[in-house]
């Protein structure tokens, strides 16, 4: 086995896996805060079901033909997204060779302060094995933490016809459903995605994986509807403009054409701006706070671009006859986009409180007789200020 090295991955084979002490270490839940500022997502599933092969496409920028030579994962890797304000949390892609649940193998140090569990299942192949390790995953994470997110991707759906992805999907969700009732688990809620790395599929899963670990996603959602409510857009979409995961939207239904257009154009303006948007010897960025982007399609709608923080694009879809009222749009996205800097300057004051509170708790510093010097400090201000009290009466 080896120690964890500098990409972020230490090596655990299916016949020695690896320490429960190493796990806590390199997990780090010793820190109660650690969790509620960077969440976990856990990539698991079986063997080649294309855990690895999402990773890399999503958060990579891999082509997807180029997956096809990727090697079988054989260790456990752990990857920080932290492109934004809002996208912010650790992904752990675990070999499928691996028993999780080995005796010896404390498996609630995984479970633990896990946000999102993402269950991979191959679509294209016999998935009963794979569902009778999804019941067993599900449920003792179940266990240990409740408040995890169970996301099942029925994955590689591009090989299969419209009717068949339908009737697999039918299929996944009753047996899955029908194991956790047979165990009395009915209050288990899973969540079921059909994904392809070759269409915008997996992107718009991620999506919404995402979304639930961000505490702040109503008041993202509240801040669209009042910009596009007031300034004659049909639909908005808050992106991520690394990894192209929408980390909000309106209220309005979403639309899988609408997205994959905006993901197209998100594409296009970076490309753009990396050949003509740089200074002089390659100086500057190609995305900054003067980035903006109109494409007119021949249905009389405007793709509108425009950013907010430098990871964070705002896509809206207008019509021709309101989008020339352009003045009043771009107001209100001046209001909208000093509102989102606000939600981000609360989210930096609420992490570095808890940081703070972290590292007081780590302290060891003790009085003599064991009580920590903190408490005891405040309990001799609470004298003082009786005492006080007691003289002025």
């Amino acid at each position: 086995m080896q120690s964890l090295s500098a990409a972020g991955c230490h090596a655990a084979s299916a016949a020695q896996p690896p320490s429960p002490s190493l796990v806590s270490t390199v997990l780090d839940f010793s820190d109660p805060f650690s969790t509620e500022v960077k969440p976990r997502i856990l990539l698991m599933g079986l063997r080649r079901s294309g855990k690895s092969s999402i990773q890399k496409v999503v958060f990579h920028k891999m082509s997807p033909n180029e997956t096809l030579f990727l090697e079988s994962t054989n260790k456990i890797c752990r990857e920080d997204v932290s492109n934004s304000s809002f996208v912010n949390f650790q992904i752990w892609d675990f070999p499928g060779q691996i028993d999780f649940f080995d005796p010896t193998f404390d498996y609630e140090m995984i479970f633990r302060g896990t946000g999102a569990l993402i269950f991979v299942i191959d679509s294209q192949d016999d998935y009963m094995e794979a569902l009778a390790r999804l019941h067993l995953t599900v449920t003792r994470a179940y266990k240990v933490n409740t408040d995890i997110n169970f996301e099942v991707f029925i994955h590689k759906v591009d090989g299969l016809s419209d009717d068949h992805k339908i009737e697999t999907q039918r299929d996944i969700h009753q047996r899955a459903n029908d194991d956790l009732a047979d165990a009395g688990l009915e209050k288990i809620h899973l969540s079921f995605y059909l994904t392809s790395i070759y269409d915008h599929s997996i992107f718009e899963a991620f999506s919404k994986v995402v979304q639930k670990l961000i505490p702040q996603l109503p008041t993202l959602e509240n801040l669209l509807n009042i910009f596009i409510s007031n300034s004659g857009i049909e639909k908005a979409f808050l992106f991520d403009v690394v990894s192209k995961i929408y980390i909000a939207t309106d209220s309005t239904p979403v639309d899988m054409q609408t997205y994959e257009l905006c993901c197209d154009m998100i594409d296009v303006v970076i490309d753009i701006s990396c050949i003509y948007g740089l200074k002089e010897h390659g100086a500057g960025t190609p995305y900054d706070k003067e980035s903006t982007a109109i494409i007119k399609l021949n249905n009389t709608t405007v793709l509108y671009l425009k950013e907010v923080t430098k990871f964070l694009a705002l896509v809206c879809f207008v019509r021709e006859e309101s989008f020339e009222r352009k003045g009043l749009i771009d107001y209100n996205f001046h209001c909208f986009r000093k509102a989102i800097h606000e939600v981000f300057e609360v989210r930096m004051k609420v992490v570095k409180s808890r940081k703070v509170q972290s590292r007081l708790q780590k302290k060891k510093a003790a009085t003599p007789n064991g009580t920590p010097r903190v408490l005891l400090l405040l309990h001799c201000d609470a004298l003082t200020e009786e005492e006080g009290g007691a003289w002025d009466s």
